[in-house]
């Protein structure tokens, strides 16, 4: 061992004799303090001082009291007090606010991040399972599982789980794969199809595009759109397109020809979104829009034939604007199943339409629990449940029970525990951008307006983690299809974030940086259907499209010439 290191250790060893004997003669061990402090001094084992030429002398108890006035008889229990507290920052007790200099493993004081982690987990563990689930990994347990070990346990005893195989780590490897300038204006709407094979665009240019996710090459451009499109949506089948627009039309193409279908009108208004229902009745099926004229339309249509539909010309409408205020629907979504459909409007309401009756769809549920426009809902991955988010700092998780509507709030303002008060934070008022579930549904994420990204547990309400990272405001958060805890957030700063969401940090992040005019502001993207890969679109009309590996000989061509990757029709 190093003599300083030594000396220091033998330094630390005697000051502690010192504080020791103090902190006896102030309790009921009067006659145990006297002793030691006549032990100490004649052991010589109380600390030394130094003289100008270096050389140590003696002192007595007396002269170590008048040396140290500042030292009072519960010196050391203060310091026993005081590194619970600042231990439990860096590394969290696994009972938070239980403190004791007696515990042991996340309990002990004595825990480092090192000593905490486990380092392997032996084949027994894998190949146990409970109730015919694998067992949960070992507290502190941070190191990649043994590829090797986890297909052994399957092997051996059944079904593995997904992080063993594809760690929340491996999504640091994507890369981004082709950038190509696709439209002349700002690309709002994308999505992939069904299969993952293909990525759709919608743009302020008219038009609506669809791009080979292999090799990133343009394959179709469907135009008939007078104005800028709006949102776009893929029927449960992949056989159908459809695309709103701001004038007021809804046009419906056939994905496997591209030969037009339907061309809608029925709104006054704008159509603010699209979606296809997912249940089919029979020979019916639903394709629902909403519009800034205060209405919802659910159109008809039936299939013929393999590839070939018909529409009804009028649909279903339901027209919120009739009642007092301004009822602009601005968002929807479908339950898992397509029984119910959510919807938020301007008027702050939420409401809820049940697609089956005799009637055909109608509304079960309307509600206002907001103080501003809703302009986020979002239905969970299972279940009757679903999250609305507002402009007035808020946002409801919805829940069927006992046969009523019934919301749980979420208020933006809130703070993790330990937060310190600002005193800007009374002033501005926050609001809600965005809303997502994650894959298990235990948690939401909700977008604010000061750049934050909040997770928070489903069930309970409670605020459990804050993710920093952008810049500007975030419109964009997509769950992964499979692994949960794992995000996708984009936003008008350029940046795109991947996420662990409990553990509050990035796994990965993009900079869409435009050469010569700065970052483009990222207005959507996606998970593809299988989640190994990703797609963006910017305010410059740009398709990115990111994924694990190295991109294909026909990708390197593409991307070699930057300047020139234009591929607008």
């Amino acid at each position: 061992m190093d003599i300083g290191v030594l000396n220091n250790q033998t330094s630390v060893t005697s000051e502690l004799y010192f504080l020791i004997a103090k902190f006896l003669a102030a309790g009921p061990c009067q006659e145990t303090a006297n002793m030691l402090r006549r032990e100490l001094e004649n052991s010589k084992a109380l600390p030394k001082r130094l003289d100008w030429q270096g050389n140590e002398h003696e002192q007595t108890f007396e002269e170590l009291e008048r040396k140290y006035p500042h030292i009072g008889p519960t010196y050391l229990l203060d310091i026993c007090h005081r590194i619970g507290p600042i231990l439990d920052k860096e590394i969290k007790p696994s009972v938070p606010g239980v403190t004791s200099l007696l515990g042991a493993g996340r309990q002990s004081l004595l825990r480092s991040a090192d000593g905490l982690q486990q380092q392997s987990i032996h084949i027994v563990q894998y190949g146990t399972r409970q109730h015919g689930c694998p067992v949960i990994d070992p507290v502190g347990f941070t190191k990649q599982h043994n590829l090797v070990r986890v297909l052994q346990g399957r092997e051996i005893a059944g079904p593995l789980q997904r992080r063993q195989a594809v760690p929340t780590r491996l999504y640091s490897k994507q890369q981004l794969f082709s950038r190509t300038l696709g439209h002349l204006s700002a690309v709002y709407c994308l999505l992939f199809d069904r299969s993952g094979r293909y990525v759709i665009t919608g743009a302020d240019d008219l038009l609506v595009k669809i791009w080979s996710a292999i090799d990133g090459r343009l394959l179709v451009t469907l135009r008939g759109a007078s104005a800028e499109i709006t949102d776009i949506a893929v029927n449960t089948e992949n056989s159908l397109l459809a695309a709103g627009s701001i004038d007021k039309i809804l046009r419906v193409w056939c994905l496997q020809t591209t030969a037009p279908v339907a061309v809608l009108t029925g709104h006054t208004g704008m159509i603010t979104s699209v979606h296809f229902c997912p249940l089919v009745r029979g020979n019916v099926r639903y394709l629902v829009s909403t519009s800034s004229d205060g209405s919802v339309s659910f159109w008809s249509y039936s299939r013929l034939c393999p590839g070939k539909y018909t529409f009804l010309p009028k649909p279903i409408q339901y027209n919120e604007r009739m009642r007092p205020g301004q009822a602009q629907m601005i968002c929807a979504s479908f339950s898992p199943g397509g029984m119910f459909l959510a919807a938020g409007s301007a008027d702050h309401h939420v409401r809820v339409y049940l697609m089956v009756g005799e009637e055909g769809p109608h509304r079960i549920l309307e509600n206002e629990a907001h103080s501003d426009r809703v302009d986020s809902i979002q239905w969970a991955n299972h279940g009757l449940r679903f999250i609305s988010g507002s402009k007035d700092g808020t946002a409801h998780i919805w829940h069927f029970e006992r046969q009523r509507w019934s919301s749980l709030q979420l208020v933006m303002s809130s703070k993790m525990p330990g937060t310190p008060e600002l005193e800007d934070d009374s002033k501005q008022k926050l609001k809600v951008s965005m809303v997502s579930w994650d894959s298990s549904d235990k948690w939401v994420i909700t977008a604010v307006s000061d750049h934050t990204l909040k997770v928070w547990n489903s069930e309970t309400g409670v605020l459990v983690q804050v993710l920093r990272g952008h810049k500007d405001e975030v419109f964009v958060l997509e769950a992964h299809p499979f692994d949960k805890h794992v995000l996708l957030s984009a936003g008008h700063d350029g940046q795109i974030f991947i996420w662990d969401i409990l553990a509050g940090s990035p796994v990965a992040s993009f900079q869409n940086l435009i050469e010569g005019q700065g970052h483009g502001a990222v207005f959507d993207a996606k998970w593809s259907p299988d989640g190994t890969m990703l797609a963006a679109t910017d305010s410059h009309g740009h398709i990115l499209l990111f994924g694990f590996g190295a991109p294909t000989d026909r990708l390197r061509q593409m991307l070699q010439p930057t300047s020139s990757c234009c591929s607008c029709q």
